[in-house]
């Protein structure tokens, strides 16, 4: 009676991990089936939204428009925070919003719509408003940009990992990115010379914001137009938010490379104490008219656009590793250069290296937490790398412009290299490729 209760058992086993690698392959054979359509999806969505997201997050624009209408360091170290802030706890719920669903698509509209608008309310508030009413309205924007932008990464970094295979995922960026940057270099320059240098509209930030707000729409409707999404073979049962954050400790003790790849996302993001404050540095040292921040943001997204073609390519052929390596000692290099270096030839390639250090660490942090894991928990994963750097992003631009304030951008900046060197270490040392560990 024993032996045929377990033949069964065995047999039930047997038919239900064969029910399992044939819907694995159905779902592999769909996402090679559509890959020329959603490679083509992804590549708009993410040229344009780039595109317009870059001229918001260039170290260049904002940070000069908040300390123009608030003439104070601490102010746009607030804003920076606040937008940081915005991103500690979204992704979680962002998270915990689609892990259980076979589509995560119709989530991913509404976020990044939300996500796009307050975009658009930096630009409005501009027109409409002036003095204190005007700070307190960006901080305001600023807060709801962080906070759907945080969602929305969970989202589209798991679209992407559905869509795209692997050993695809690096050339995508990398030219999706470079194409983006291209346009968002020559934009920037469009936009300093011509839409700030002359006020354009009675207000030449608010007309950059809402180019920025159009450009990013268009890229979504491009994603909604042409994306097809596959049902995965399985998912996760749906969770309160409160369990699901109970499980965050079982789920970075359970891979120790994983675990010291938050440490070094988390004290890379601390670097980035000193983001805002480059071109506040520059404008002390050279001085910084509309003209010469179109300039400088030229350098900055120029040479990310350049440099991602160099980064997608070598991270699929090397894994992102190597990637996250060079872009860490390329930061370091142009943050020096910058205390030390105060020629205009030298500012303007201290730029180029940061925007081409920056983007390379966003490609590969972001890359390299879709290989960790399984696949079931890369929600999950994502958010709570999103959210680990977003703790640590927001004291820094915070406490940076307090200190700005009292010591000078020197000091901010000989933290932010300290905390690179850190990073550097924990990388070279604790983290091996999740890649090369998987074939191995």
């Amino acid at each position: 009676m024993d032996a045929k209760l377990e033949e069964t058992e065995d047999a039930a086993l047997t038919a239900a991990d064969d029910d399992l690698a044939a819907r694995e392959a159905a779902y592999e054979k769909f996402v090679w089936d559509n890959l020329k359509r959603n490679y083509l999806g992804n590549y708009l969505h993410g040229m344009l939204g780039m595109t317009g997201f870059r001229l918001v997050n260039a170290p260049t624009f904002l940070p000069a428009y908040l300390f123009a209408v608030s003439g104070s360091n601490s102010v746009v170290g607030l804003a920076l925070a606040l937008q940081q802030v915005g991103g500690i706890i979204s992704p979680i719920f962002g998270a915990t919003k689609v892990e259980h669903r076979t589509k995560v698509m119709p989530a991913a509209m509404w976020m990044g719509g939300l996500g796009r608008l307050a975009i658009l309310g930096m630009g409005i508030a501009g027109w409409l408003l002036s003095g204190q009413p005007l700070v307190w309205a960006l901080l305001f924007f600023i807060l709801m940009f962080g906070i759907f932008m945080g969602a929305q990464r969970v989202v589209f970094n798991l679209l992407m990992s559905k869509v795209i295979p692997i050993s695809r995922r690096g050339r995508l960026q990398a030219w999706r990115n470079a194409t983006g940057g291209l346009i968002a270099a020559i934009l920037a320059w469009v936009a300093g010379k011509y839409f700030i240098e002359t006020n354009l509209f009675g207000n030449g930030y608010s007309t950059t914001f809402v180019f920025a707000f159009l450009l990013t729409s268009a890229g979504l409707w491009a994603l909604q137009l042409l994306l097809k999404e596959p049902e995965p073979p399985t998912v996760r049962a749906q969770a309160r938010f409160r369990d699901r954050l109970r499980d965050f400790p079982q789920l970075i003790a359970q891979d120790k490379a994983y675990a010291a790849f938050l440490v070094v996302q988390m004290l890379a993001t601390s670097a980035r104490i000193a983001t805002p404050f480059y071109i506040l540095y520059v404008g002390k040292v050279m001085g910084a008219d509309g003209a010469t921040l179109g300039l400088l943001s030229f350098a900055f997204l120029g040479a990310d656009t350049a440099s991602n073609l160099l980064w997608g390519y070598l991270g699929d052929k090397t894994g992102f590793r190597v990637v996250l390596i060079a872009s860490l000692i390329g930061w370091v290099g142009a943050t020096l250069m910058l205390l030390n270096l105060h020629e205009p030839v030298w500012i303007f390639a201290a730029f180029a290296a940061l925007g081409a250090s920056l983007s390379g660490y966003m490609m590969a942090a972001n890359t390299m937490i879709l290989e960790f894991g399984n696949r079931d928990d890369l929600p999950m994963r994502i958010a709570v790398s999103a959210t680990a750097e977003s703790i640590t992003a927001t004291a820094g631009p915070l406490i940076g412009g307090v200190v700005a304030e009292l010591y000078g951008y020197n000091v901010v900046f000989m933290a932010s290299l300290g905390f690179l060197v850190s990073a550097f270490v924990v990388l070279v040392l604790a983290v091996r490729d999740p890649r090369r560990r998987a074939a191995a």
